[in-house]
């Protein structure tokens, strides 16, 4: 039985600690911080971290163009397979700074693994925030002293990991969940992530930080990371624009003394959870979008094969007409039909079907008439559901969204400042 926790913190499998710290670089001047403010506001440096060595796991954008705190990770979790812990930090995403930005995040591991005892290599980075700019490393050095020496399984330390991550999202993104296994033993996941815009497939369009006190060898923990992000993070799309810098990894430090092997039915369990777990964090990130007032989920039912009912989910959720309507709760069905139109898919016209939140708006290939009012309070609605049905096979995907707002262009418009 796997239960979903009602608090969710990155610490609560047991052997991990964190901590979040300002190195100024959200605020430059420390005497300026006002507590009242949002954490996130001033938090720019977090730290997750296991005494115990923990095997590891994790994928990576798509986009050819990739941070180098990521590349210096992915050497990491591809080669070794292993590492103690992972640091994270806010406004500045260390890509597009040439050779210097790998030696740059090595710093930062080397500076943190100095204090913990432990080799760099043994110590992740992560980096988001503007493309192009060298990370301060005069600041974040400064900061790490106090970054580490709070380490703590505490509840509040935990969360202080997640505002440092965060840019321009308005809410944390955590989850837990303690799974009980067939023998009675249990064992917990936890997650934390970021991320509001520039996100779309493929592959983990934000960064996302998995913690499990289960025992789980890196090779078979990658598989079950790939198949919980296929159909959670990869079907993420904010803005149509995926990211230099991001990645989903996940830490077994087999902390509980329970370990899963592949091919067994406890091994199943535990990826049921971190696939669900994955997808509530999903859903979180689209609901976040950058200016975001909706939440959108886009299904597709009755596709040729997999490959079509992909293109016809990612091309309405990237659709900037589909998006404007949702925000004006304008139940313009003709936008949604243009972009299953141009998506690439292989259909008959004459045979699409087209609900909105339940209603049926287009069927058989023409428009039908509905209730004007009725559409009105569904589109009213935070969650909207727009079901495509095409009636070629079986093949069916989803994709979650969110709509566009004023508020998405005067975020990026200023964005660097």
């Amino acid at each position: 039985m796997n239960e979903e926790l009602s608090v969710s913190y990155i610490t609560m499998p047991q052997g991990f600690k964190a901590n979040g710290v300002s190195a100024g670089m959200k605020c430059p001047d420390p005497a300026n911080i006002n507590n009242d403010d949002p954490k996130s506001s001033y938090l720019d440096v977090g730290m997750v971290y296991s005494d115990k060595l923990c095997n590891v796991a994790g994928v990576y954008t798509s986009n050819l163009v990739k941070g180098h705190s990521l590349v210096r990770s992915m050497g990491i979790i591809e080669g070794t397979g292993k590492a103690k812990g992972i640091i994270v930090n806010s406004k500045v995403a260390n890509a597009g700074v040439g050779a210097v930005g790998i030696e740059d995040a090595d710093r930062v591991a080397e500076c943190a693994s100095s204090l913990l005892g432990c080799d760099k290599s043994e110590i992740l980075t992560a980096s988001t925030g503007v493309i192009g700019t060298r990370l301060p490393l005069d600041k974040i050095t400064s900061a790490i002293p106090s970054l580490v020496h709070g380490l703590s399984v505490a509840e509040e330390c935990a969360h202080n990991a997640e505002y440092a991550m965060m840019t321009t999202d308005t809410v944390p993104k955590e989850v837990s969940a303690q799974i009980e296994l067939t023998d009675g033993k249990t064992v917990t996941i936890s997650g934390m992530a970021k991320g509001s815009g520039m996100i779309h497939p493929n592959l983990a369009t934000m960064i996302c930080i998995f913690t499990t006190d289960c025992g789980i060898e890196s090779a078979s923990l990658k598989k079950m990371l790939q198949k919980a992000v296929k159909y959670t993070f990869n079907r993420v799309s904010v803005d149509g624009d995926t990211s230099v810098c991001d990645m989903v990894v996940v830490m077994a430090n087999g902390a509980s003394g329970v370990s899963v092997t592949e091919g067994t039915e406890d091994y199943q369990i535990v990826e049921d959870a971190l696939c669900k777990l994955s997808e509530d964090i999903a859903r979180m990130l689209a609901a976040d979008g950058e200016g975001a007032t909706k939440f959108v989920e886009i299904e597709v039912h009755g596709a040729k094969d997999e490959k079509d009912a992909k293109l016809i989910v990612t091309s309405v959720a990237r659709s900037p007409l589909c998006k404007t309507a949702f925000f004006g709760e304008d139940a313009n069905i003709g936008r949604i039909l243009t972009a299953v139109g141009y998506s690439g898919a292989s259909f008959d016209p004459e045979k699409v079907d087209i609900r909105l939140s339940g209603l049926l708006m287009y069927k058989d290939g023409a428009a039908v008439a509905f209730d004007e009012d009725e559409a009105s309070r569904l589109l009213a609605e935070h969650d909207i559901k727009v079901d495509i049905t095409l009636y070629e096979g079986d093949a069916y995907d989803r994709m979650f969204t969110c709509d566009f707002s004023y508020d998405y262009v005067k975020i990026n418009g200023s964005y660097r400042t």
